[in-house]
């Protein structure tokens, strides 16, 4: 049935099993909505599911994450991998599922991943000049000079020679503060402060773009919504 071989690809593409997998699943009667004569027999297989449950997305997903500390986004990093918070099939989809960007194992916070690779690109792009919040508690008090310095233009970054662009600073306590930047150069948060002399000693991202963690605890994750990844776009 040439429905059910579309249908069988699709599935292996979402990273539920091979091929054969699937086709055994289909067998087992683990795979529902598909009956004979089914309108529903074409992407994106409206009304089918794998084990009683709806489908995961079509490609194109993007899932918001609160990071927790102690993950890192890459195996060169070493530790666990934040793919470790997320159903194992989602590492078997193709196309792969990558983060937008990392953040380090020590820092926490607004994490982003997605399968759309024209999406992916856009969003790490220098050009995309998407705005990142990330709040900071620092090993020192605040000197004062510091907001000024990072909106300057010509900050530059111990072992580069290209100024970083103008970042906002917000003070929010004598050891804390608030950074907004518009580009995404490695470690730059924690690099911005020791140009100035101090030292992070915790990092969260708040948000990214108009992506925020509202009601999203510490290690959960969430599938965006047409209209939220239409916002990143």
């Amino acid at each position: 049935m040439k429905d059910l071989r579309v249908l069988t690809k699709y599935l292996a593409g979402l990273g539920y099993g091979s091929r054969k997998d699937v086709e055994n699943a289909v067998r087992r009667g683990r795979i529902g909505g598909i009956e004979a004569g089914s309108k529903n027999l074409a992407p994106p297989f409206d009304g089918v599911t794998f084990d009683g449950e709806p489908l995961d997305p079509s490609p194109g997903m993007v899932i918001l994450m609160n990071k927790p500390a102690g993950y890192t986004c890459s195996r060169a990093d070493g530790g666990q991998l934040i793919y470790e918070l997320l159903p194992p099939r989602y590492l078997a989809r193709s196309p792969a599922l990558s983060t937008v960007g990392r953040l380090d194992a020590a820092t926490t916070g607004l994490l982003i991943f997605t399968d759309d690779g024209q999406l992916l690109h856009k969003l790490i792009s220098p050009k995309s000049e998407t705005p990142k919040v990330y709040d900071a508690t620092l090993a020192r008090p605040l000197e004062g000079h510091e907001g000024e310095a990072f909106a300057s233009g010509t900050l530059v970054l111990r072992g580069e020679d290209k100024p970083l662009k103008p970042a906002k600073l917000d003070v929010t306590g004598e050891r804390t503060a608030r950074v907004t930047l518009t580009e995404g150069r490695y470690h730059q948060v924690r690099r911005m402060f020791a140009a100035v002399g101090n030292h992070v000693e915790a990092l969260h991202r708040a948000q990214f773009g108009p992506l925020t963690l509202d009601g999203l605890a510490e290690g959960e994750w969430r599938i965006l919504d047409a209209g939220e990844v239409a916002g990143l776009s």
